[in-house]
């Protein structure tokens, strides 16, 4: 590493230079993506269960289960990632490890196209910081979208910046497509908003002013959204339609402020919806406090570097911003994975600063000292986030099984139906569809129609918490399940198909 590693040059022509360089990257970069595997690994990936949007993600290129109904605001990106594991076996573990080293690929991919753009040390530990998040440690290996449009987000910036800064990098623009196209392909609507920063700055920077910038990132959205967009003509009445419906699932699309749901979910909390909790851990939104600061720190350090870095981290923020704004802005609710893509772009700025504080601090021991013990709490804390969810998802993946289980002992065996209180995981455990009557947004049978199969399918209808069963199952026979979390006296009312395996004899 040089004396200041905010100041080595990004671009580089001899062979020798570029060979020593990539020698460099591979010693700096593949450590942050070997340690982000390994940590999935060892925390996401053990014994833990398919939550129940993953299930319906799976499902769609699944053997093992029918495919689970898929709602309008849905984009079938992440069911073709796992497809090449998911049509051959149902084991989850093969499923999480799968994605693990492909989101670990992922990042190293992500850091090494930035670097003729900023220095190997700065990349390096903008990989640590993102994904040392429990966000980014816990949906590495999970079949969901976000942290994939993450990564697509920071290989589209950087390879925007490429392609704008060497007019000839044909390369860079066929990242910049398909980069685009991965994120469109995960989630539609996050690609819009990572286009619009984009066009933008193609049209505001004068040495940006090149139609193939903004006419590359259309390309790339509409390549990756026109499965959703063909889908939604042939399954949803039209695109417009389609989007109409997914904002009403998502609770409407409005003036929606959520920062404060947004911190208050950073202990933990997967789905704050409605996030009417308290806010019982502060500790772990402190680095929520820090994060402004160290952005605006690092662009204040890159200003002061020259119009080079200033621009490229000043897009990279404006891309984040973007990004984050409609789930912060807009949608009544939180999920920490929404802000993933933006996590992911300002752990450049925040990096950016925080390396030149560390060099600053070279000859201040108990400064340096500081500056490592914050930054290990923070990773330590992430970490312990990551493997309590773990630890939870596993009760849940064991409370599961002893339900898909006991069903199958009551003659629930495929070809079956399920319907009631998470009928999408309990029928994909038991090996049956899951069909939910007309009413919610997963509505994808009548009850007439249900019970007319029911007749000749081995159905069960799920209720919890002593609830009744739905009138037309009342004369189904009732049977207690093995509780699931949050699920007190679980039950299912059984259809007459669906015989009871005889006891053994003694």
């Amino acid at each position: 590493m040089a004396s200041d590693p905010l100041t080595e040059p990004a671009v580089r022509t001899r062979p020798a230079v570029a060979r020593s360089r990539r020698r460099s990257d591979l010693w700096l970069l593949g450590p942050v993506a070997a340690a982000y595997a390994a940590a999935q690994l060892l925390l996401a990936v053990p014994g833990t269960g398919l939550g129940w949007d993953e299930t319906v993600y799976v499902s769609q290129v699944s053997g093992h289960a029918p495919a689970a109904f898929f709602s309008a605001p849905r984009a079938r990106g992440i069911s073709y990632l796992v497809a090449p594991v998911a049509a051959f076996t149902p084991s989850v573990t093969a499923l999480r490890i799968h994605l693990a080293l492909l989101s670990s690929g992922a990042l190293l991919v992500s850091l090494r196209l930035w670097r003729p753009l900023l220095p190997t040390p700065v990349l390096a530990l903008a990989g640590a910081l993102f994904a040392g998040l429990w966000t980014a440690l816990t949906y590495g290996p999970q079949a969901m979208p976000n942290l994939w449009v993450a990564f697509g987000s920071l290989m589209a910036v950087g390879c925007f910046l490429r392609a704008a800064r060497a007019p000839g990098d044909r390369r860079a623009l066929v990242g910049l497509c398909a980069a685009t196209a991965l994120a469109a392909v995960m989630r539609p609507a996050d690609a819009l908003w990572l286009a619009l920063p984009l066009v933008c700055a193609a049209a505001v920077v004068p040495q940006w002013r090149r139609p193939a910038l903004p006419a590359t990132v259309a390309a790339g959205a509409v390549l990756g959204g026109a499965s959703w967009a063909v889908e939604a003509e042939l399954h949803h009445g039209g695109l417009l339609t389609r989007l109409h419906r997914a904002g009403e699932i998502q609770g409407g699309l409005g003036w929606h402020p959520a920062l404060w749901d947004h911190l208050r979910a950073l202990g933990g909390r997967t789905l704050c919806r409605p996030c009417d909790v308290p806010w019982s851990q502060p500790v772990t939104g402190l680095w929520w406090f820090a994060l402004p600061v160290l952005v605006v720190g690092g662009l204040a350090v890159a200003h002061r570097a020259g119009p080079g870095p200033w621009r490229t981290l000043l897009l990279a923020t404006a891309a984040a911003l973007s990004v984050a704004a409609p789930y912060l802005l807009f949608v009544g609710y939180a999920a920490p994975r929404f802000l993933l893509p933006a996590y992911a772009l300002l752990s450049l700025p925040v990096s950016y600063g925080l390396v030149r504080l560390f060099a600053a601090a070279r000859g201040r021991p108990l400064v340096l000292t500081g500056l490592c013990l914050a930054l290990a709490a923070h990773f330590a804390l992430q970490a312990a986030i990551s493997a309590t969810l773990a630890a939870r998802s596993r009760v849940t993946a064991a409370a599961f099984a002893a339900v898909a289980a006991e069903l199958r002992r009551q003659g629930l065996r495929p070809p079956c139906l399920v319907s009631g209180e998470e009928a999408v995981r309990t029928g994909f455990r038991t090996g049956c569809a899951s069909r939910q009557v007309h009413g919610g947004h997963d509505g994808s049978i009548s009850a007439a129609g249900l019970v007319r199969l029911a007749r000749s399918t081995p159905a069960a209808v799920l209720v919890a918490g002593g609830a009744p069963p739905p009138p037309w199952a009342a004369r189904w026979r009732p049977h207690d399940l093995p509780p699931l979390p949050g699920l007190p006296a679980f039950r299912a009312y059984l259809a007459p198909s669906a015989r009871a395996a005889a006891p053994p004899p003694r």
